[in-house]
């Protein structure tokens, strides 16, 4: 079973970030199961990060 990633501190990822960290869990996932607990958290982080930039830009 895969654990729950915490943010080590109060900063967030930039969206670009929680991409490159989604492609990477794709990528790097060996046993077959799908980590779906990781995988819907880093989405939440690319989300967060996307409004935050979309947001900052207007």
């Amino acid at each position: 079973m895969h654990q729950s990633l915490t943010p080590a501190g109060p900063a967030r990822p930039s969206a670009a970030e929680a991409n490159e960290a989604i492609r990477h869990l794709v990528e790097t996932r060996l046993d077959g199961e799908w980590p779906s607990e990781a995988y819907e958290f880093l989405l939440l982080e690319w989300a967060a990060a996307s409004r935050a930039e979309v947001s900052a830009a207007q």
